[in-house]
């Protein structure tokens, strides 16, 4: 167990480099399994899902190198289709070798995957698309894939799942024949992990779109792949400088994603910079909300992409609180992210809980510091958000949970000026 002890009140600012895509790197690791040739990824995080995706695949026979933010994977010594049931439970993720290991190795026992409890998460969409490619799935609290015949198909998925489409795939570029995917998830990661494996040797065309078709190959090969920026980090990092009133700098920013993060940051008046993949954001930014039109009290809503992400969902109730207006906020995907509210209501927020989905924030309010604990990876960021800019101390428990998104997340905000310190 962690515990973040911060001091509100310091004005963050100075340079930040964005990190490596959690959620793209997790299914290129599974990836790896796909060939016997050493996979290279270069700009990977080193935040705790990855540690534990690089922990299954030691154990399953596959052999890894680590040296700084670059891993090598040589799976040609796997040596074992069956998952450890405690390292699944860790992370979501686990579920990704479903679709790698039964099409290139025949089977794989995957025992029911952990991550953020945040709401429904179904596999239902992993298990269909699946099946219909020739891999038989059973079992209730572990599941059974074996291959039979992986032969292309036409997939309709029945939600833009992002995990389910990237297992799809996964099996699909070495089924025999054609498949095509409509309703396919098209975030920046899944677009990241089809041009890894078209690299590989895959054929995968319309990606970035909702439909994909994919030409089986027989064989893929190695390469080497950088991870692409995290545009979540860069939000969060936006928001900690932005709440605080200072300026910030920040590299190696995924400049074609950050319209979709723009849009609920400029509704609430935040605004920034891009040149040459650099972002600059200047100081003492002026929080307004932006009414709709007839003076309308506006809705902030996510959706599947190109609409607002669910994981900025909760940074940007934090940065409502201090804006001038109201705004109503509409996750629609999961039912218990916005459960993190109760605390920033406690810090002296003013929000209306309508439903498990709705929340009305009116701004600006004075935070003031508290004791609370991190739920979930994202609103225990937001938690983080909303101590930097409180009025005196906080004390954020279950804090490493915010290390399976977010690297030395302590580290990186001191060096930005932030008085925050880690207790084990």
């Amino acid at each position: 167990m962690a515990r973040f002890i911060i001091r509100g009140g310091k004005r963050l600012g100075g340079q930040h480099t964005a990190a490596g895509n959690k959620n793209a790197v997790l299914p290129m690791l599974a990836a790896c399994v796909l060939t016997d040739e050493v996979l290279t990824l270069h700009n990977v995080p080193l935040i705790e899902d990855v540690r534990s995706m690089l922990e299954i695949l030691q154990q399953l026979g596959v052999h890894v190198t680590l040296r700084g933010h670059t891993v090598s994977l040589c799976a040609a010594g796997l040596n074992k289709s069956r998952l450890d049931p405690e390292l699944c439970h860790r992370v979501r993720s686990s579920i990704l070798f479903a679709g790698p290991m039964a099409a290139r190795h025949g089977r794989a026992t995957i025992f029911q995957p952990g991550g953020d409890v945040i709401g429904s998460r179904r596999l239902d969409p992993h298990f269909d698309g699946l099946r219909k490619l020739g891999i038989s799935v059973t079992g209730k609290q572990s599941y059974s894939f074996q291959r039979r015949r992986l032969k292309g198909s036409r997939i309709l998925l029945d939600e833009a799942s992002v995990t389910a489409t990237e297992n799809i795939i996964m099996a699909a570029v070495l089924a025999r024949g054609t498949t095509t995917i409509f309703n396919a998830a098209c975030e920046p990661h899944v677009q990241d992990l089809c041009k890894m494996l078209n690299k590989m040797g895959a054929q995968i065309s319309g990606i970035g779109a909702n439909y994909l078709t994919i030409c089986g190959v027989e064989l893929l090969h190695g390469v080497r792949y950088a991870v692409s920026p995290d545009y979540i980090d860069t939000a969060s990092f936006i928001a900690a400088a932005a709440l605080t009133g200072g300026s910030l700098i920040i590299k190696n920013i995924p400049e074609n994603q950050l319209d979709v993060i723009a849009r609920p940051f400029e509704k609430l008046g935040i605004k920034w910079h891009v040149s040459n993949h650099v972002l600059s954001l200047n100081a003492n930014q002026r929080f307004r909300v932006q009414n709709d039109f007839g003076a309308a009290i506006p809705k902030i809503e996510d959706g599947i992409w190109p609409g607002i992400p669910s994981d900025v969902m909760s940074v940007a109730i934090v940065l409502a609180t201090q804006a001038k207006g109201t705004v109503l906020f509409f996750e629609k995907m999961f039912e218990r992210r916005m459960y993190f509210v109760d605390r920033l209501i406690e810090m002296g927020a003013r929000i209306v809980q309508c439903d498990p989905h709705r929340v009305i924030v009116s701004g600006p309010a004075r935070l003031r510091g508290t004791h609370m604990a991190s739920p979930d990876i994202r609103a225990g960021m937001a938690l983080v958000l909303a101590a930097l800019c409180a009025k005196g101390e906080s004390v954020i428990d279950n804090a490493q949970v915010i290390d399976r998104g977010y690297e030395n997340i302590e580290k990186e905000l001191r060096c930005l000026g932030a008085d925050i310190t880690r207790v084990n």
